[in-house]
């Protein structure tokens, strides 16, 4: 065990699979760690690794000046946090349960009329890369908390504060993760198609990965072009040419199903019905920012 020289001891509430992986670094790293979770047995093996069992949420919060939730919900936090806010006074709580920005703004009002220090965190990893390279966290709402706690959150992964306002860090997660869940039925869309003739998943892969790794390459043009709002910018792929319509007929040949290329081909379309056709593909971000009725 690496021994921890600041003196800090952190009190981790939730031991689910990222809680314990979480709490599991802390202790690796040398800081004296108080661990709770709402069902019995998920501490055994922290403990034998050196943390403290917490009898309850209010024993783990009043054994640190640190707190970390990492509950199973929004709702987890409040039910577990709310009845201790006079224990939480003066304390500080950083929170990497995932929550909607909003929730995070809630949460952080709560904090501030408690009389406790809050930072809101999103966990850009799954349980087995904390700790490792090319993990990251991002954080929003006390930078003085941030600042105190850097150390410490680099444990876990790179830490990346976002300012005062404590759902940013939640925005730039679901931000995120909508990029990557997207990017990904498109890959299981087109396996589905390959898989009608035949094709593994497994080799669709080894095309499709360097293929989307170099398509990547276009985010910072497309970015450019939606920071400028011109969509008229020359070398721009057209939205009528980019009409995705004998995607969808070919998905049908093929007895797949076709959403997620009808729902690209659904924003492309409310811009051409716009009379924006003959502009930059960019410009479905339009449809994206105001929802048809």
């Amino acid at each position: 065990m690496t021994e921890n020289h600041d003196g800090t001891q952190v009190s981790v509430l939730g031991l689910g699979a990222m809680g314990s992986a979480l709490a599991g670094a802390l202790v690796k790293a040398g800081f004296a760690t108080v661990v709770w979770n709402r069902s019995a047995g998920k501490a055994d093996a922290l403990v034998a690794q050196g943390a403290t069992e917490a009898a309850s949420a209010g024993e783990a919060v009043r054994a640190s000046g640190l707190v970390i939730a990492c509950l199973f919900d929004h709702d987890s936090v409040r039910e577990v946090l709310g009845p201790l806010a006079g224990d939480l006074a003066g304390r500080t709580v950083i929170n990497v349960t995932t929550t909607k920005p909003r929730q995070a703004r809630e949460l952080a009002a709560w904090a501030a009329e408690s009389g406790i220090a809050y930072l809101d965190g999103g966990i850009m990893a799954v349980p087995s890369m904390i700790g490792q390279p090319g993990a990251s966290i991002l954080y929003s709402g006390s930078q003085e908390v941030f600042r105190e706690h850097v150390a410490l959150l680099d444990v876990w992964a790179a830490s990346s504060y976002f300012g005062e306002d404590a759902g940013l860090a939640s925005l730039y997660d679901f931000a995120l993760l909508s990029s990557m869940y997207v990017m990904f039925a498109g890959f299981m869309h087109g396996a589905a198609m390959l898989a009608s003739a035949g094709v593994s998943a497994g080799r669709f892969a080894e095309m499709a990965a360097p293929w989307l790794t170099a398509m990547t390459g276009e985010l910072a043009g497309y970015a450019e072009v939606i920071d400028g709002g011109d969509y008229t910018v020359a070398g721009q792929q057209s939205l009528e040419f980019s009409n995705l319509g004998l995607f969808i007929e070919a998905s049908a040949e093929q007895q797949v199903s076709a959403e997620p290329i009808a729902m690209v081909q659904r924003l492309v379309q409310r811009q051409v019905d716009a009379g924006h056709g003959a502009e930059g593909f960019a410009r479905i971000i339009e449809s994206i920012k105001h929802p048809a009725a």
